[in-house]
């Protein structure tokens, strides 16, 4: 294999966010030469409906044909929503789980996907599988859809269900389990001392079902010590390969959670935490702002693969899961304003907005 093929296979893995309301040279060039598996898009790329859909059809537009480009955003509904309106305003996932209404749940997740899916986005970081136990949570919290696995199970996959009905990859998150951590992972490598047993009966749950019934999750940058002690989930094999893939049979994508986190950042170089991920059963890097860092993981993936046929066998299969995610759900955004605007549902949106305003007040 040439230098030029195992940049793109090392590029076939890495989902690069970026500054700004357009696209990088610098990142058309990765997609043309088919060096990069997608991008991911916060608030500060998006301006107004046609703007968005323009920005990720000039993307999109550049990568190889046979290569379509995964477009994600974090979209869950309360304080984690990158786009306003007229996209739905959702409330937050615990109370919107507290109508205690499946159908309504993936009702808005329908709507909701129908909108990313006008706009050009294929995936949609959601729906959270943690389980809220600790009200000290900083990062989780009222973004989870309930404090018992069993109203998690319900309601997110009431979500996902809707997401997928529109036709956008849903991914769950945070295996194993993010939500009885007390610090942010963005900021902080969080620890869980639980036992198996526990994991088994809070944590897992929401996970295990995932099988059949989620295309994508994402990994948590949380030490887990019944799992592996000092390692961050995403990191560990018997996290990733031995628990998920063995274990509960996961057959899905996994991404990991993005490696600029300080969880990984402060302890590992971006170049050691992509390799680490990739060999630990991660199919899917998240490097979203700075696109000298996915430059430096292509560069140390490619390195690596180049020397060692094992783990170039696993960086082939990890491209693999993530191009057949992007095959099932190509990037179609509606760039023609009057298109756009009729596709974006926007009377139906706001009536699913007031309709959900007033079933949340308290009475």
């Amino acid at each position: 294999m040439s230098t030029a093929e195992t940049r793109a296979l090392a590029g076939q893995v890495l989902v690069a966010g970026f500054a700004g309301t357009d696209a990088p040279d610098e990142l058309l060039r990765s997609s043309q030469r088919g060096e990069l598996a997608g991008i991911i898009l916060f608030k500060r790329n998006l301006g107004t409906m046609h703007q968005i859909a323009s920005l990720i059809a000039r993307i999109a537009d550049t990568a190889p044909e046979h290569t379509p480009l995964l477009v994600a955003v974090d979209q869950e509904g309360g304080r984690v929503a990158r786009l306003g309106a007229p996209v739905l305003k959702l409330p937050p996932m615990r109370a919107l789980s507290s109508l205690r209404d499946p159908a309504l749940t993936e009702r808005c997740a329908k709507l909701l996907g129908r909108q990313l899916r006008a706009l050009g986005f294929t995936m949609d970081f959601a729906p959270v599988l943690d389980v809220d136990t600790n009200p000290d949570n900083p990062v989780i919290g009222d973004r989870s859809f309930g404090s018992t696995p069993e109203q998690v199970i319900e309601q997110a996959y009431a979500f996902a269900r809707g997401l997928e009905a529109a036709g956008i990859l849903a991914c769950g998150k945070h295996f194993p389990g993010h939500g009885d951590t007390d610090l942010d992972s963005h900021l902080a490598l969080p620890r869980l001392p639980h036992d198996r047993a526990r994991l088994d009966r809070i944590e897992l749950p929401p996970f295990r079902v995932a099988r059949a019934r989620l295309p994508a999750l994402m990994t948590a940058h949380v030490v887990f010590d019944a799992l592996r002690k000092g390692t961050p989930a995403t990191l560990a094999r018997e996290v990733i390969t031995d628990l998920l893939r063995g274990e509960l049979g996961y057959e899905g994508a996994i991404i990991s959670d993005d490696l600029e986190m300080k969880a990984v950042a402060d302890h590992y170089g971006v170049e050691a935490s992509a390799c680490l991920a990739i060999e630990a059963g991660c199919d899917t890097l998240l490097v979203c702002s700075r696109l000298d860092w996915v430059e430096r993981a292509r560069v140390a993936l490619a390195e690596r693969a180049s020397r060692d046929p094992s783990f170039k066998a696993r960086l082939e299969e990890a491209a693999r899961r993530t191009l057949a995610l992007r095959v099932a759900c190509p990037p179609r955004p509606i760039t023609d304003p009057h298109a756009l605007e009729q596709a974006l549902e926007i009377d139906a949106a706001d009536a699913l907005g007031r309709e959900l305003a007033g079933r949340l007040q308290p009475s």
